[in-house]
């Protein structure tokens, strides 16, 4: 595990995540140390796909491997319609709520050694979780050793341009924190700015609901 991950991991495992996972409702919120508050969509995360993420299960194909799952929606979409599919979150009550809901899904960091390693043919970076580790470079190094060749990278970029990578810590907009932990935000040229360095070239972009995404491909 890198030492990016440490304290990630620690901040998802405490309230008031895990409180908002339990009841499926926020609020719930990334606090910057400026008082800056981004809103976490935990009623969205919680219910099944919604039209916007038809689109990238669409785009899904071979064994899928959703890093930072989350309570796990696109994981149970995934095998319900009988694709082989991974989640991996360092939430312990998020991978729970995946295997209650059907999926399968393990309590490690990305950057933890992992099943399938090289041969996976899609891996999934939504919901602001190219943000994880608060390094895009990194986690996108890391992304290509887990993908084939020829496999692809689904990744959703933040609707606007920013890059930016800052400690925040999650917030129930009530006083409760959880632990600091790096996190970054990348819109869609910043996303495209740290593939092209990375090995990763752009196969496609599309935009469902004001969500802009981009599937990557190893050059």
């Amino acid at each position: 595990m890198t030492t990016t991950a440490v304290p990630a991991a620690l901040a998802w495992r405490a309230d008031p995540y895990t409180a908002a996972l339990r009841s499926g409702r926020g609020p719930l919120f990334l606090h910057r140390r400026d008082g800056w508050l981004l809103p976490l969509e935990v009623e969205r995360w919680c219910a099944a796909p919604d039209p916007a993420d038809l689109t990238v299960l669409r785009r899904c194909r071979g064994a899928v491997l959703d890093i930072g799952c989350g309570p796990g929606r696109l994981v149970v979409a995934l095998a319900a319609l009988g694709t082989a599919a991974l989640g991996v979150d360092v939430s312990p009550e998020a991978v729970r709520r995946t295997q209650r809901s059907g999926g399968s899904a393990l309590c490690r960091s990305v950057f933890d050694p992992l099943p399938g390693e090289g041969r996976w043919h899609t891996a999934l970076l939504l919901d602001g979780n190219i943000g994880i580790g608060g390094d895009p470079a990194a986690l996108l190094e890391r992304a290509a050793q887990l993908v084939g060749s020829d496999g692809q990278l689904l990744v959703e970029a933040a609707p606007f341009d920013v890059d930016e990578h800052v400690e925040v810590r999650v917030a129930d907009g009530r006083g409760a924190f959880g632990t600091g932990f790096p996190w970054s935000r990348l819109g869609t040229a910043a996303l495209l700015k740290y593939a092209h360095a990375t090995g990763w070239r752009a196969a496609e972009r599309w935009t469902a609901a004001g969500r802009p995404f981009v599937a990557l491909r190893r050059r």
